[in-house]
C-alpha cells in the first residue's frame, strides 16, 4: 500500500469528571508519536472528550472526521485503540463502508494495524468491536446497579452540578439558598406562577447554583425535586428517604404537587391584568364580579349575560377597589389578629394530611371506575352515575386544600405589612395577587349610593 498523504488522528474518552482532558491528551501524544515513526503527515486532529462511543449519543468530531474521509480529504486514521474509534458494531460497519468507498485502508493503532480492505482485517475489526460492545454493556450494568444501590441507601447521585439549596457535597444544606427554596415553595403554593417568581429573583440579583439567570424552568425544577423534601429519587421514582436534611416538609411537597395539578387542569395561561379577579361578589345577587374594560376605565361588574347569569346591578372602579383592598390587606398583616392566626395556623397541618389522603383515595376510585368502564364491566349509565358524585367530592376536597394552601404563605407575610407596602409598586401583579389571596377570601361589593367611590361598599371576608 502507498504511504498516506493526509492522516487523521482521532481521540476519545467517555468520562472526564475532572474536565482537564488528560485522557485524550495521552492518546494524542501516543498517536502523534506513531505518525512520526511511520512518516505519516497528520492533516488534522479530531477529539471527542467526555463522550461515550457506546451510548449512541452524537460525537461531533467523529462525524466531522467521517465527512472528511467521505470527501477524500483523509486517507488514513490513527487511533490509540480500536475501541476509541467505536464500541458499536453497527457504527463500525458504517465507518468501513465510508472508508471502502473513499479508498481508505490505513487504520493504525498503538497496538496493531487494521486493513479494512481485506477480509482478515475486517474480521478482526468486527471481533474487536463486538468485544468492546460487550465490555461496555457489562460496565454500564455495573454502573446502573451501583447507582440503584446508592439511591436505595439514600446517598446523593452523580452529576457535575450541585443541587440548589445544598453545598458541593450535595448533603449539607446551604442556609441562604434553603431560605430561597422555602420562599419559592410558599409563593407558588399561594398562587404565583413560576415565571413571576423567576422574574422577581432575577430583579433582586439572587444567584442560581450554576450562575445562569433564573427561568421558569429553573423554578419548576426546584419545585418538582423530591430532594428538597429529603426524598431520594432514581429514574423518576422515589425510592426512599435521603441521608440529607429536608428543606421543606413532605406535606409542603404534596401541596406543591396539588397546586401544580390544579393549575394544569385549569389551563390558565393568559397573563393577569386585574388584581382582584375571582375575589369580588355582587352585593345584590351574590354572584361573582367579572373584570371588564370600558373606554379608558377598568371595572369589575356583575354581568347579566348568558355566560355569567348575574343581575347586572353592581359595578365598581377596578383601580379604586384594588387600591383600597391592597391597603386593607397590608394593614391587616401587621395587626394582633394576624399574629393570633399565625400562632394557631400550624394546627391545620394534620387537616391537610387527612384531606390529601382523602383526595388520593377518591382519585384511586375514579381510576378504578374508568378501568371497569373501559373493560365493559359497567354500562355508560352506571359509569356516569358513579362518577358524578365522586367528581363532586373531589372538587370539594380540592377547594379545602386550596384554602389551606393559601394560608401557608402567612409565615413570611405576617408582621411585614409595612415593608411590603414600601415595595408594593415594584412587585409583579401575580406577586401582589398572591399576597392578597393569602389574607382575603373574598369581598362583597354593595350597591352604590352616589357616583363617588365609597370604601364602605366593600365588605372583605378574611381567610383567617
Amino acid at each position: 500500500m502507498s504511504k498516506p498523504r493526509a492522516a487523521a488522528i482521532y481521540a476519545r474518552i467517555s468520562s472526564d469528571p475532572s474536565g482537564q482532558a488528560l485522557g485524550v491528551q495521552r492518546q494524542l501524544e501516543d498517536c502523534r508519536k506513531l505518525a512520526a515513526e511511520r512518516g505519516w503527515p497528520v492533516a488534522d486532529e479530531y477529539v471527542d472528550n467526555d463522550v461515550s462511543a457506546y451510548s449512541g449519543k452524537r460525537r461531533p468530531e467523529y462525524e466531522r472526521m467521517l465527512a472528511d474521509v467521505r470527501d477524500g480529504m483523509r486517507d488514513a486514521v490513527i487511533v490509540y485503540n480500536m475501541d476509541r474509534l467505536t464500541r458499536r458494531p453497527i457504527e463500525l460497519e458504517e465507518f468501513t463502508a465510508v472508508s471502502q468507498r473513499a479508498g481508505l485502508r490505513h487504520v493504525a493503532t498503538a497496538t496493531t494495524d487494521v486493513d479494512l480492505g481485506s477480509d482478515d482485517g475486517l474480521f478482526m475489526a468486527r471481533i474487536t468491536a463486538a468485544v468492546a460492545a460487550k465490555e461496555s454493556a457489562r460496565k454500564s450494568e455495573r454502573v446502573r446497579r451501583k447507582m440503584q444501590q446508592n439511591a436505595e441507601r439514600g446517598l446523593p447521585g452523580g452529576g457535575a452540578n450541585r443541587p440548589y439549596g445544598y453545598e458541593e457535597d450535595k448533603v449539607t444544606v446551604n442556609p441562604a439558598e434553603a431560605a430561597i427554596v422555602r420562599e419559592i415553595v410558599g409563593r407558588y403554593i399561594a398562587g404565583e406562577s413560576a415565571r413571576a417568581i423567576a422574574e422577581d429573583l432575577r430583579e433582586r440579583g439572587v444567584p442560581t447554583a450554576t450562575g445562569v439567570e433564573w427561568r421558569s424552568t429553573t423554578i419548576r425544577g426546584i419545585l418538582l425535586s423530591p430532594r428538597i423534601a429529603g426524598l431520594r429519587a432514581h429514574r423518576g421514582e422515589i425510592v426512599g428517604k435521603a441521608v440529607w436534611d429536608p428543606i421543606i416538609s413532605i406535606e409542603q411537597r404534596q401541596q406543591v404537587l396539588n397546586t401544580l395539578e390544579q393549575k394544569q387542569s385549569s389551563g390558565r395561561r393568559a397573563p393577569r391584568r386585574y388584581l382582584l379577579s375571582g375575589l369580588l361578589r355582587c352585593g345584590k345577587c351574590g354572584g361573582k364580579l367579572f373584570a371588564a374594560a370600558r373606554v379608558n376605565e377598568r371595572r369589575y361588574v356583575c354581568s347579566s349575560g348568558p355566560d355569567h347569569r348575574g343581575c347586572g346591578g353592581i359595578m365598581v372602579n377596578a383601580a379604586r377597589a384594588e387600591e383600597w383592598i391592597a391597603a386593607a390587606v397590608l394593614y391587616r398583616l401587621d395587626t394582633p389578629e394576624m399574629e393570633a392566626v399565625l400562632t394557631g395556623k400550624h394546627a391545620q397541618d394534620d387537616r391537610y394530611v387527612d384531606l390529601a389522603a382523602q383526595r388520593e383515595k377518591l382519585q384511586d376510585r375514579m381510576r378504578a371506575l374508568a378501568e371497569m368502564f373501559s373493560e365493559g364491566q359497567i354500562s355508560p349509565f352506571e359509569w356516569k352515575a358513579a362518577r358524578d358524585p365522586l367528581e363532586a367530592q373531589l372538587t370539594g376536597v380540592d377547594q379545602q386544600l386550596s384554602r389551606l394552601s393559601a394560608s401557608t404563605n402567612l409565615d413570611r407575610l405576617v408582621g411585614n405589612g409595612a415593608a411590603l407596602q414600601a415595595g408594593w409598586e415594584q412587585m409583579t401583579l401575580e406577586r401582589q395577587a398572591a399576597i392578597v389571596r393569602s389574607v382575603l377570601d373574598y369581598a362583597t361589593v354593595l350597591p352604590a349610593t352616589s357616583n363617588r367611590f365609597d370604601p364602605g361598599r366593600i365588605q372583605p371576608m378574611w381567610v383567617l
